[in-house]
This record gives C-alpha cells, sequence and structure tokens, in this order.
C-alpha cells in the first residue's frame, strides 16, 4: 500500500506566526525540525498499519523545508518546486493521502489562515461553496480514486476537513485562539497524537480498498483583495472577470481546476505592489 504525504507548514506543530513559515528566518529553521517531528510520526503510524511505501510531497512556499537528514528513513521525499500536480503530486500513483499540516482558507478563522496568498485572496468558492486547499487538493485526489486518509493541523482544519474529507481521520495538534495565536500540544504529545491516528488511518485504507476515480467539471470563483488583481488575472485563457475583485472559470476536471487557480494567484501576486497591494 502507498501513500502520499502532503506536507504543508502551517498546521504543523507550534507553529503560530509568519516567520515560523517564511524561508530563510531564524523561526523558520527551528519551525522545521517541529515539521519534520509531524511527518516522521505520520510515517510510524502509516507503516505500523500496513503502508508499503510513504512518499512526502513537500507543499510549502519553495517546497524546501523537511530536514532530510532527519527524515525517517523508510520514506522518500519529494523536495522542490514546480511539480505537474503540485501539493498532490504523486497521488497518481498513490493508495491513500495524508494532509499533514494544513490550515483553513482566506477569510476564515484558523491559525495562518489563508488559500495560496498570504494576502491578497480573500474569498474561494468551488462549485458554489467556500473552498480552501484542502478542499481543493481532495478533487483532485477523488479524480485519481484516491481518498484522504488523514488530515491533521489546527481544530479548526480538522472541522473543516468533515465536509470535504468525510471519512478521513483527523489530528489536531493545536487549538486556533486566532489568526496569530494557538494552545500548541508539545512535540511528543502531537507526535503521538499523529501516529496513533495515522496507524489507525492506514489500517482503515487497507480493509477498504481504494474507490473507483471520479472525474467532473468544476466552477471555480476567486475573490481578491484589490480590483487591479482581478484585472491582471482576466488575462488568463478560460478567465472571466465576473465583478470588480472577482473572476471564476469552468475547468473540465479538478486536476485541470487546481492548475487554473495557481496561474491565476501566480499572476495575482505578480501583479502586487509592496505597500498597497
Amino acid at each position: 500500500m502507498r501513500i502520499m504525504i502532503s506536507a504543508d507548514m502551517e498546521g504543523a506543530t507550534g507553529v503560530t506566526w509568519p516567520d515560523d513559515v517564511e524561508p530563510g528566518t531564524a523561526a523558520w529553521e527551528r519551525m522545521r525540525r517541529f515539521l519534520t517531528g509531524d511527518v516522521n510520526a505520520c510515517v510510524s503510524g502509516l507503516f505500523a498499519g500496513g503502508a508499503t511505501e510513504v512518499l512526502v510531497n513537500e507543499a510549502h512556499c519553495t517546497q524546501r523545508n523537511v530536514l532530510i537528514e532527519e527524515l525517517d528513513d523508510r520514506a522518500t521525499l519529494l523536495t522542490g518546486r514546480h511539480k505537474p500536480l503540485g501539493m498532490m503530486h504523486g497521488v497518481q500513483d498513490a493508495d491513500g493521502v495524508v494532509m499533514l499540516g494544513y490550515h483553513t482558507g482566506a477569510g476564515e478563522e484558523g491559525v495562518l489562515a489563508h488559500t495560496y496568498l498570504g494576502m491578497g485572496l480573500v474569498g474561494f468558492r468551488i462549485d458554489g461553496e467556500d473552498a480552501d486547499e484542502g478542499r481543493m487538493n481532495a478533487l483532485v485526489a477523488a479524480e485519481h480514486g484516491v481518498p484522504v486518509l488523514l488530515v491533521t493541523g489546527d481544530d479548526l482544519t480538522c472541522a473543516a476537513a468533515a465536509r470535504w474529507a468525510p471519512g478521513a481521520r483527523t489530528a489536531a495538534v493545536k487549538q486556533a485562539v486566532s489568526r496569530y495565536a494557538a494552545v500548541c500540544l508539545p512535540p511528543a504529545r502531537s507526535a503521538a497524537l499523529i501516529e496513533a491516528e495515522a496507524r489507525a488511518a492506514a489500517a482503515a485504507a487497507g480493509a477498504a480498498g481504494r474507490p473507483a476515480a471520479a472525474p467532473a467539471e468544476h466552477h471555480y470563483e476567486v475573490t481578491f483583495h484589490a480590483t487591479h488583481q482581478a484585472a491582471a488575472v482576466e488575462a488568463v485563457p478560460t478567465v472571466e472577470r465576473t465583478g470588480p475583485r472577482t473572476i471564476a472559470y469552468t475547468a473540465p476536471t479538478a486536476t485541470d481546476g487546481a492548475r487554473t487557480f495557481k496561474v491565476c494567484t501566480t499572476v495575482a501576486a505578480s501583479s502586487a505592489e509592496e505597500h498597497y497591494g
């Protein structure tokens, strides 16, 4: 049984502040070890539950955050940017996926809540429902016939996962107090929690088998904080501007939808000015 871990960072143990996840800062260097600890706890649990292969796909920012020298040597690491399926690359060959260190979406309560852009994107909907990175990635996984087995992050992320991955287990490593504050479990306790949930998730996945793939058309709407971002993104093929700050597009598959979303957010980010956004 092959499992892919999509490892983000905002939802990792101890992380509460932008510097904690900003590459190059002293806080990020420290939090890399906590992220790696969460990953190792998950890897250990997955193998104990019956996994035979585990691929860790780095999914945060520059996608070079996990300390490979401290990684459980039974796993392999997909590190670095520009992967065809981005945060979900590897799911096409997996029997199950773990979304580790995930967070809530833009405009929502939760530690470091955002969707792709740290700021600038204020609303995101898929098929008329409020969405975040987890929902978008879960649709990609479903399209490849791969179940979401486990979601880790703060308590609000775990609650949100019940809506877009109702069959997944969850591990809340912290309770959100605000966007920049949380009541956090110490690393040893969060590791024990993640390992236990990963073991149970893998064992259940082995018994349940793999669901059928379900590709389908999806409609995406993105609202930015300023009009010039929507104007810039309107140049992306298939995208139309539906309001002063909102764009929309329809994609034939969830994979195409996620790829177009990445293009839109990249263009929006490049149009932003340092002080005025």
